[in-house]
């Protein structure tokens, strides 16, 4: 039997802005340090990455 990933949520404990990252890293296993490293690096690149991560903060629930 396998265990459930556990659902996409905001992580409240583990945040630094807003906990969408680590509420990501959490939902798919990744690192969380590695992927706001990631984000941070994507801002340098044109595109609507503050704005998906504004989306993100008020769409995904809070734990």
């Amino acid at each position: 039997m396998t265990v459930p990933a556990p659902r996409l949520r905001r992580d409240t404990r583990n945040k630094m802005i807003a906990g969408v990252c680590a509420g990501i890293a959490r939902r798919y296993g990744l690192p969380v340090t590695g992927l706001r490293v990631a984000f941070v690096l994507s801002c340098i690149l044109p595109g609507p990455q503050f704005i998906a991560y504004l989306l993100l903060w008020l769409l995904i629930p809070a734990d």
